[in-house]
């Protein structure tokens, strides 16, 4: 690494520490030409699949939109913001894990209702009635009936989907 104050090509590590939950090493290092020293900091970097769209146009993976979409469906939903990273990271790793230099944007909205259904059942349906484009309230109703034949699919305590006197 070239030292950022003189350009010389050579220094040394210092020190080496684990930093970021594991993810990162940070460096010290030390100039031998003008004895400046800094800090580096090393990361994997790992390529995300291209997304292929329904009109087959292919798209790098954008992790803003994928945030966007599930901070949307979130929005005024009783769950913290470290579920929501914590679920955002769940499906970059399994699209990581897959392998695949391509996937299909239908498989990245599979995993991203996978994740809010297990999260909250409102922003699921929320989220399901965009992605799956719900033209009436019988496509709602249909949902939110898969639901409540399926319910153990969630991980937290939820709030009721609807006020139990309204059940039918």
């Amino acid at each position: 690494m070239h030292c950022p104050f003189c350009a010389h090509e050579e220094t040394k590590v210092i020190d080496s520490r684990l930093t970021g939950e594991g993810s990162q090493i940070r460096r010290r290092r030390e100039c031998l030409d003008c004895g400046e020293r800094f800090t580096t900091f090393e990361t994997a970097e790992l390529v995300l699949p291209y997304v292929v769209k329904r009109d087959n146009t292919r798209q790098p993976f954008d992790q803003g939109k994928l945030r966007a979409g599930i901070t949307r469906a979130m929005e005024k939903r009783p769950v913290g913001s470290d579920e929501v990273e914590t679920a955002i990271n769940h499906i970059i790793h399994k699209l990581r894990v897959a392998g695949e230099r391509e996937v299909p944007a239908r498989m990245v909205g599979e995993l991203v209702m996978e994740e809010l259904r297990a999260l909250d059942e409102v922003a699921y349906v929320r989220f399901a009635s965009v992605y799956r484009s719900f033209q009436d309230l019988d496509e709602f109703r249909d949902e939110i009936e898969r639901l409540r034949k399926d319910p153990g699919s969630g991980n937290r305590q939820q709030l009721p989907l609807l006020p139990e006197n309204k059940r039918r």
